[in-house]
């Protein structure tokens, strides 16, 4: 299958899913017979979004998207659809006991959210479990746990300061890397091999501590210079980065080697087999 669809495994099932706008979306069909083991999940998805608009009122359907994916003739056929959230309130109306345990993990999983809001350190505890788990020593999670926080400063400053949506702070980040590292973020990625990994989690202790710089640095700019405006925050993080590019590139020049890399963390071929 090409590279913006796959097939995911769930219950030992396989679900379609397919990039779109640059989120996973599933197969709405794929995932009612895992659940359900119906014979005929298209007919239960009718009928379940009948039951659900009588009952709660609720157009399931306003939740999907007509995605064209593969079928076993392999053709590709317009197939509902639902990204992670819309998945997650439809699995909540499958009356099935197949679908108990997931409804109990989203129940976990809101209830271990709201303790975070109560207590924010309960947050940063599980990141730094989900590090270990991942094999990741402890002076590399110190080091991202600390660009956790100064990343959340920064982002802070951007939505008091003008930059309210997400590709605001796309355009703010490239140009903090840019300055920085010599590449925007997606040609970073590139470099490291990654596709849809957070790039931060690939990075070496180097280029987390001159990430963390140029973004401290523009956090400290915006707040001196009371900047306000996409425009002027622009310029500030373009500085912020030449703070952190210039500090990198006199430490490449004493050590003869470059900082950015293309080490990752992704898992070797012999450790998938």
């Amino acid at each position: 299958m090409d590279s913006e669809t796959r097939l995911a495994i769930f219950q030992r099932k396989e679900i379609r899913k397919i990039i779109h706008n640059d989120e996973w979306w599933f197969s709405v069909i794929d995932i009612i017979q895992a659940l359900t083991d119906s014979e005929r999940p298209s007919v239960y998805w009718t009928a379940m979004k009948a039951r659900v608009k009588n009952e709660d009122k609720l157009e399931l359907s306003t939740i999907c998207r007509q995605l064209k994916l593969a079928a076993s003739d392999g053709k590709k056929y317009a197939t509902d659809c639902a990204n992670t959230e819309g998945l997650f309130r439809i699995i909540q109306s499958i009356p099935s006991p197949k679908a108990e345990p997931f409804k109990r993990w989203l129940a976990k999983v809101g209830y271990e959210r709201v303790q975070e809001i109560d207590d924010p350190e309960l947050g940063m505890k599980r990141t730094r479990a989900f590090y270990r788990a991942k094999g990741y020593t402890e002076d590399w999670i110190e080091k991202r746990m600390r660009g956790i926080v100064i990343r959340e400063e920064l982002t802070e400053e951007w939505q008091k300061r003008g930059a309210d949506n997400q590709n605001d702070y796309a355009i703010l980040t490239a140009e903090i890397s840019k300055a920085s590292f010599g590449v925007t973020p997606s040609e970073y990625k590139k470099l490291k091999g990654l596709k849809r990994e957070n790039l931060r989690d690939h990075m070496n202790d180097f280029e987390l501590i001159f990430n963390m710089l140029g973004e401290k640095s523009t956090t400290e700019i915006h707040r001196t210079e009371d900047s306000k405006g996409l425009s002027k925050l622009k310029s500030d993080a373009k500085a912020g980065g030449d703070i952190a590019g210039g500090a990198r590139k006199n430490l490449e020049k004493r050590l003869g080697r470059p900082i950015t890399s293309n080490e990752n963390f992704l898992p070797k071929k012999s450790e998938l087999k």
